[in-house]
């Protein structure tokens, strides 16, 4: 048997739980590190069995009497308490809805009018972002260039047969 089931094993073994199989007894008595841990696990065991829990104060069951008390006799907050909490979730939630549409619409307005956001300055030309942005910004110009192309092929073909 392997040490990783027997590691398993072991809270119930400690306490006595389940029977004990030849083979876990066999193991445990070969394996020294195993019989360590079962042995360490029992120990632990027999000091949480001996641990007695603190008595609750005397005067606990009294104030807590008075505490029920005092929340059964406080008046009842009505519709308006009750909404609250749903009215102020429900407003945030319209408040971001409204700031995230103005967003858009405003950067939907800027890029039909081909204005650039403030936030993004034009590359000086010639750098690769500057090369980048003008190839974007004329996309629509550069992709009817399919004819110069095929002259380009073509003029290769005929310079060199």
């Amino acid at each position: 048997m392997k040490c990783k089931k027997i590691r398993e094993l072991m809270p119930d073994l400690a306490a006595g739980l389940s029977a004990t199989a030849p083979e876990v007894e066999k193991h445990v008595r070969s394996c020294a590190e195993c019989a360590a841990k079962l042995e360490g696990v029992r120990k632990t065991m027999a000091l949480l069995d001996e641990w007695q829990a603190p008595e609750p104060s005397p005067y606990f069951d009294a104030r807590l009497q008075v505490r029920l008390r005092e929340e059964m006799t406080r008046p009842a907050g009505g519709w308006l308490e009750w909404m609250r909490r749903p009215a102020l979730a429900l407003a945030l939630t319209l408040l971001l809805a409204v700031g995230v549409s103005v967003v858009r619409t405003k950067q939907v307005s800027t890029s039909a009018q081909g204005i650039s956001p403030p936030w993004s300055t034009p590359a000086e030309p010639g750098t690769a972002v500057g090369d980048l942005q003008a190839l974007d910004k004329n996309h629509d110009l550069y992709a009817d260039f399919d004819v110069l192309d095929d002259l380009e092929v073509q003029d290769d073909v005929r310079a060199n047969p």
